[in-house]
């Protein structure tokens, strides 16, 4: 039977394409109340809103309302056509609705992606085969695969650097304006969606800067630069179309833009094998290549590292084919594109954090290189039947990362591949960043609620109140967010991260290879029993409107009859403040501040049980010299005390005899002594405001190279202090005891100051610097 059109004959030839699609819609369907609300679903709603209210004419007052400033600089191409379709065209209303409405074109959106994965790889090799596979590897990314259901700013702009890819291949093999022109729109909404879409801008110009090195007439040449202009000029006036923030003035708010960018006021913090990093800091050197390395299936690493090396045999047998329009040069491309961003976020000290989500682009170029590893190998190797099954290994290779994916639904987000340190739940805990989305507390909420199906029940969210909005509206009205308990009733639950420790009476807990991700502990035991413990331990470090007690690495705050307001709404606030033996053990950009901050908005360990408050805070591992604790409000502090801890402090004593054995390096109010990298301050006879003025170290050292980045514009380092955190008050002499920075100092500038201005100041050169 004749097809009657070519529509149905394109289908009947490419028919499993859409049957994958189809059924990848299908499971995505099934699954997708399964993920949570990622905790900026907010304020990307908002990006779209103000963008359609723009163009409906509200003009700036549309980016007034924005959540931040720099909002209005984000591209809003893929947010605004959400927003417009599901809320204002459709009409949706209730928050689950716009939800789950957000969740599906999300993921239509990821398998459009598929598809055009798919028309590439056709288009590189010709085979149908391999276009199929490459469509599975696309799709079938453990992680990336959870956030194609809740992620609305990672997962469209791979999806949309995929087809960018695919427009530039068909843009080079057909080398006509209309395809450079088309190209030209991709690689501009691309970089709408995020400016490191810029990186395939520079790569498009750099083909053609080849081409026009290369070009064999001026005829060429004439055509080469044309058409370069046509997909430059067409990338720039999308970019501007797409943005409507830069509409109104291009040239004036360009340098804004690009401060915004470069200045991204969204901080995070990233676990990598065990360590704490600060993403304002930059990654490390292997930053990218370590989370692609333990989340990305290990077959795909492979292929794609056999596919980077076939392409350099390739280039090492046909040098000129490298530089020449060709399938090499764009394989080549492939494998440029990740090595370059990885270098390029570590050089401009790029503020990632959860992960490499703001890198998942880099797994189109990835897969496409796994592909042509693929290829290589199933060529390399003679007879039908031997390519055959070298794609049923790669077959048998995905079917293992499903069943990974099976196991672990719904927290694919969390996936870890055995290259990862899974040796004991603890070490993973330990080692990477994990549960960022928070998506856990989904799952464990339903059992709850399917545990009371009728009543009231208290929560304690912590930092998941999302979790709600996926519930019907019956269940969320049953829902409320509190800390103040009552014994007698049994329908409260915490919230906790992590392992749950110290040991919590856990109710439910979600858990992946082992490893604890979120629990939900019964908060009436959890918190009456370190108050029992609290009392037990005979006086507090700290008597004041909390009495604070010590336990090992635990802080108790204990108040009875403490008023509802300080653990629900707007109340006061606790702030906790660590100051470490040694500054050294602060993550770089605290020591400035001379203290490590864990105030109480930044936990969830405080509870109200029968009109008693009680506080858990966990200190951190590294040795303390003092706390300095208290609540504070808009308008001040309302109480206040500095501990001296002591696990992490000198003897003060001892470092006054020691110091007054040797000459001083200056004198004045204090006289300041030097042993080692240790200044000593000592004051005979000092009055009560000479201990409590605040103390200034700046340290000027020999090599401005040596200061902390966020340092260098200052010119010093700043090692601030008071007399509670780093010193004592000994029989009214008192003694403090600073410790210097390991680099080379040339100048040591110190004294006290209070409001009014400098009380005293000191000035010396130190050795080491000269």
């Amino acid at each position: 039977m004749k097809l009657a059109s070519p529509v149905g004959r394109l289908i009947a030839a490419h028919w499993a394409l859409p049957a994958v699609c189809a059924l990848f819609l299908v499971v995505g369907a099934l699954v997708l109340e399964d993920y949570g609300s990622p905790l900026d679903t907010g304020e990307q709603r908002v990006i779209g809103n103000a963008a359609l209210d723009y163009l409906a004419g509200d003009g700036e007052r549309a980016f007034d309302r924005m959540h931040r400033p720099s909002d209005r600089y984000f591209g809003a191409a893929f947010e605004a056509p959400l927003v417009l379709l599901l809320e204002r065209i459709i009409g949706l209303e209730d928050r689950r609705d716009i939800l789950l409405g957000r969740h599906l074109l999300t993921h239509l959106l990821f398998l459009v992606g598929g598809v055009f994965c798919y028309l590439l790889v056709l288009r590189m090799f010709g085979s149908r085969a391999l276009a199929l596979l490459a469509v599975a590897l696309f799709l079938l990314h453990p992680r990336i695969y959870a956030h194609s259901f809740f992620n609305s700013k990672d997962v469209p702009f791979l999806v949309m650097f995929m087809v960018s890819l695919y427009l530039v291949h068909r843009a080079f093999r057909r080398d006509t304006l209309g395809s450079f022109l088309l190209c030209g729109v991709g690689v501009g909404l691309l970089v709408n969606l995020r400016i490191m879409g810029i990186v395939l801008f520079a790569a498009v110009l750099v083909l053609h800067a080849l081409d026009l090195a290369f070009a064999g007439s001026a005829a060429e040449r004439k055509r080469v630069l044309l058409t370069g202009g046509v997909f430059a000029l067409a990338a720039m006036l999308t970019y501007h179309a797409s943005l409507p923030v830069l509409w109104t003035d291009p040239v004036g708010r360009f340098p804004d833009l690009v401060r915004t960018l470069d200045e991204h006021p969204t901080e995070g913090f990233n676990l990598l094998r065990g360590e704490w990093l600060y993403s304002r800091d930059g990654p490390p050197f292997d930053y990218v290549p370590v989370w692609v390395g333990i989340t990305t299936p290990p077959a795909t690493l492979l292929l794609a590292a056999f596919g980077a090396l076939a392409l350099a045999w390739r280039a090492l047998r046909r040098p000129r084919d490298v530089l020449r329009n060709g399938p090499l040069r764009f394989g080549l491309l492939l494998a440029a594109l990740p090595v370059a961003t990885a270098a390029a976020v570590v050089i401009l000290e790029s503020n990632l954090h959860g992960d490499w989500r703001h890198l998942y682009f880099l797994y189109a170029p990835l897969l496409l290189l796994a592909v042509v590893g693929l290829a290589a190998a199933g060529g390399a190797i003679p007879g039908r039947w031997a390519r055959a099954g070298t794609y049923a290994l790669a077959g048998a290779a995905l079917a293992v990362t499903v069943v990974s994916m099976v196991r672990i639904h719904p927290l694919q987000n969390d996936y870890f591949s055995l290259l990862a340190d899974r040796t004991t739940p603890e070490r993973l805990n330990a080692s990477y960043t994990m549960n960022y989305w928070r998506n856990s507390a989904r799952s464990i909420l339903g059992d709850i609620l399917r545990d009371h199906p009728s009543g009231a029940l208290f929560f304690s969210f912590g930092h998941t109140p999302g979790v709600r909005a996926f519930l019907p509206a019956d269940d969320r009205e049953r829902i409320v967010e509190t800390r103040d308990f009552r014994s007698g009733d049994r329908n409260f639950y915490g919230v906790h991260e992590g392992d749950c420790s110290p040991p919590a009476p856990v109710l439910r807990a979600s858990r992946i290879y082992a490893a604890t991700l979120d629990c939900f502990v019964d908060p009436v035991d959890w918190f009456g029993r370190f108050r029992r413990e609290a009392l037990a331990s005979g006086s507090p470090l700290v008597r004041s409107v909390y009495d604070v007690h010590r336990d090992g690495r635990l802080l108790t705050y204990l108040r009875d009859g403490c008023p509802r307001d300080d653990v629900e709404g707007d109340g006061p606030r606790f702030f906790l403040h660590v100051v470490p033996g040694d500054a050294r053990d602060l993550p770089s950009w605290r020591r400035e501040y001379g203290f490590g901050n864990l105030d109480f908005f930044l936990r969830r360990g405080l509870a109200r049980i029968d009109g008693n408050c009680v506080g858990v805070v966990v200190l951190p591992d590294y040795p303390i010299a003092a706390v300095r604790t208290g609540q504070f409000i808009d308008d001040g502090v309302l109480w206040e005390a500095d501990i001296t801890v002591g696990d992490g402090a000198p003897d003060y004593a001892a470092a006054r005899r020691e110091a007054l054995a040797r000459e001083p390096l200056a004198r004045s109010v204090y006289d300041i002594y030097r042993d080692g990298r240790a200044l000593t301050y000592v004051r005979d006879g000092c009055t009560e405001a000479e201990a409590d003025a605040r103390f200034f170290l700046h340290i000027v050292p020999a090599d401005e190279g040596d200061l902390p980045e966020h340092r260098r514009e200052h010119g010093f380092d700043n090692l601030d202090f008071t007399l509670a955190t780093r010193g004592a008050r000994l029989d009214g002499n008192c003694v403090a005891v600073a410790r210097l920075p390991d680099y080379p100092i040339a100048t040591v500038r110190t004294g006290q100051y209070d409001d009014a201005g400098a009380l005293w100041t000191a000035e010396f050169a130190l050795p080491d610097g000269e």
